[in-house]
């Protein structure tokens, strides 16, 4: 199930999108998988269901979400598709990251000690910053 978290600072239709991107990137949804209803996502998202659809419809563009006539839609099957989109999530969020480190003054050891540092505790270790 996606957490939905829509904010007023951007226009719903594209977060909508890359929320759902997101859910299929980290296999929230899986390849194959049908997706609930566009009400049903509309309701739990707090959106107006047009707007679902249209998200939706953005989705079906890009081949990550395909439609079948009397069936519902699925996520696509193409597993490079979504590891394609995976990287490109995960160098998009490292890269964002890196250049907030940098705005605070650190330089590449330091990015690499606090990442060393913040992995050990989200693997269970202690925080020593």
């Amino acid at each position: 199930m996606v957490e939905w978290q829509i904010d007023n600072d951007r226009p719903v239709y594209t977060q909508l999108v890359e929320q759902m991107e997101r859910a299929v990137a980290s296999g929230v949804f899986g390849p194959g998988q049908r997706l609930p209803g566009v009400r049903e996502m509309a309701a739990e998202a707090g959106v107006n269901p047009n707007t679902m659809q249209r998200a939706l419809q953005a989705l079906e563009q890009t081949g990550l979400v395909h439609a079948k006539r009397t069936s519902g839609r699925f996520v696509t099957e193409d597993r490079e598709l979504i590891l394609t989109l995976r990287k490109r999530q995960a160098e998009s969020l490292t890269g964002r990251w890196v250049r907030d480190m940098r705005a605070l003054g650190c330089d590449g050891e330091e990015i690499d000690r606090y990442y060393r540092q913040v992995r050990e505790a989200e693997d269970g270790n202690d925080l020593k910053v």
